[in-house]
């Protein structure tokens, strides 16, 4: 097995095989580290880009389009000539044949491997309360920041469309933001702008300025990562931008018109809303209970794999998970820890080829952290300094466009960062029925999208009935025309 991958059923040569799960930070800078190695690297991924996933919630809330955030992995790669790029959802993990299975559409792929870097990441976690995912997305893929782009954009439709007739509409109006870690702050500032701001002269029935933004959560202050002045000055800024900030609030329901929610007090009320946006918690990748049968490590109650000091699994060195996986020394959630890990596991696999001795354990170095609460404000976070207002909105400026994928993506992200805080446009406002239902439909089929294509065997047999069925149509097309039968009324045919 070793030296070779049955991807696609093609060998690869000889050379050492490098497979990398996932395309975000962890893999993409893992694969990028190892391109001037003497290996082969395949990438496989169930999506096609590269996610910045630090302003997905702009692409919500219109300022950037989704390719801005959302680089084809391909286009990332194609100068790496020994990097291959694989679309397919890992669903397995033989760490004894040392193989990794993938499915598209219900069709699978084995790539077998030499040395592994697993960067799943981490999906949305609604804490066991899975059905609450239909009424309140997340915030982790394109395919959310999209639905909730249409889900929001359409509640102010909506309420034009229900005020113009006379109609209720200020649960139409209400938004709800769940969760108070730097995404759902991010979130609530930019839906205030948007409806405050950006939208208040579009509409001629409804004023845009009284809609109401909630965020909830039941921690007792806002950002605690980033401590309790930071936290504190967060709400206070938040507050003044009338976003209504509700802590010690856990969620108990959440269904297609509102929110349940109990106080630390034990009241129970409810908060009448359409549109409801979940950033509360993550789960790391259901790989880890996986990786975590055959191995023996641990799972944290987030799911994450205990590793080695060396992000490696404890009886197989050749195998390293990186990123929001992981369980070790309470390492946070955030990019710089993925991308930090995956350039660890490239530079360990090239050193052990080179026959060089192991690193020392990894170390996490800590570049700050930054979340953004309006235009020109912010709050940041670097080693003790602590900086907010302007200032830490410059450095969140300047961090996310070093940050960005590709020169083009970072030119046109400035532009609409213009466009949005210097103006109050926003570039990106197309929404479509089909984003808001378009997952909810494919839920309720039993196989997911993978009903909705054909098997190839029943495939090859239908297209011969359909050539049959052509080459009879053409053949008669033509006889029509040799016959000079087009337009004439039938009893004046010649017959014969």
């Amino acid at each position: 097995m070793s030296g070779t991958s049955t991807a696609g059923g093609v060998a690869k040569g000889q050379r050492h095989q490098v497979v990398v799960v996932g395309s975000g930070f962890g893999g993409l800078f893992g694969t990028k580290a190892l391109r001037r190695a003497d290996v082969d690297v395949t990438m496989v991924a169930k999506t096609t880009h590269h996610l910045f996933q630090p302003l997905i919630y702009q692409v919500a809330t219109g300022i950037l389009a989704a390719g801005e955030v959302a680089p084809p992995t391909r286009e990332v790669l194609a100068s790496q000539k020994n990097a291959t790029v694989l679309l397919g959802e890992v669903t397995d993990i033989d760490l004894e044949r040392r193989v990794v299975t993938s499915q598209v559409l219900g069709r699978p792929t084995e790539t077998s491997y030499d040395s592994l870097i697993v960067a799943a990441g981490a999906s949305q976690s609604y804490f066991g309360n899975d059905q609450f995912a239909e009424f309140a997305p997340g915030m982790k893929s394109i395919d959310d920041a999209l639905e909730l782009r249409a889900r929001i954009f359409g509640a102010f439709e909506m309420a034009e469309l229900g005020a113009s007739r006379g109609d209720d509409v200020d649960h139409l109006l209400t938004f709800v933001v769940v969760g108070a870690g730097p995404t759902g702050v991010e979130m609530a500032g930019q839906i205030a702008e948007l409806a405050h701001r950006t939208l208040k002269k579009d509409f001629r029935y409804i004023n845009t300025r009284t809609a109401r933004v909630i965020l909830l959560d039941a921690a007792p202050q806002v950002l605690p990562p980033f401590g309790h002045k930071l936290g504190a000055w967060t709400k206070r800024e938040l507050e003044k931008h009338d976003v209504e900030v509700q802590l010690g609030a856990m969620v108990t329901d959440v269904d297609e018109r509102g929110i349940e929610v109990k106080d630390k007090d034990g009241t129970l009320r409810r908060i009448d809303s359409v549109t409801k946006i979940w950033a509360a918690g993550v789960s790391a990748s259901p790989l880890t209970r996986t990786l975590s049968e055959q191995t023996g490590a641990p799972l944290d109650r987030a799911g994450r794999i205990h590793v080695n000091p060396d992000l490696t699994l404890p009886g197989h060195p050749e195998v390293f998970v990186v990123g929001d996986m992981i369980a070790l020394d309470n390492l946070p959630g955030v990019a710089q820890v993925a991308i930090q890990g995956g350039k660890y596991a490239a530079k360990e696999i090239k050193g052990r080829l080179a026959g060089k001795p192991a690193q020392k354990p990894f170390h996490y170095f800590d570049k700050g952290s930054i979340a953004i609460i309006s235009r020109f404000s912010a709050v940041a976070m670097v080693g003790k300094l602590k900086l907010s207002g302007l200032l830490a909105w410059l450095m969140w400026l300047g961090v996310h466009l070093v940050y960005l994928t590709g020169f083009k993506n970072r030119v046109s992200a400035l532009m609409k960062w213009a466009i949005a805080f210097v103006g109050r446009g926003r570039a990106n406002r197309t929404s479509t029925e089909q984003q808001i239902f378009g997952r909810a439909a494919l839920a309720r089929l039993e196989h997911g999208a993978a009903d909705l294509v054909s098997d190839p065997g029943v495939y090859d047999a239908a297209l011969e009935e359909r050539r049959k069925e052509l080459e009879a149509i053409a053949a008669e097309e033509a006889r029509l025309t040799d016959a000079r039968e087009r337009g004439v009324p039938a009893e004046r045919r010649t017959v014969g």
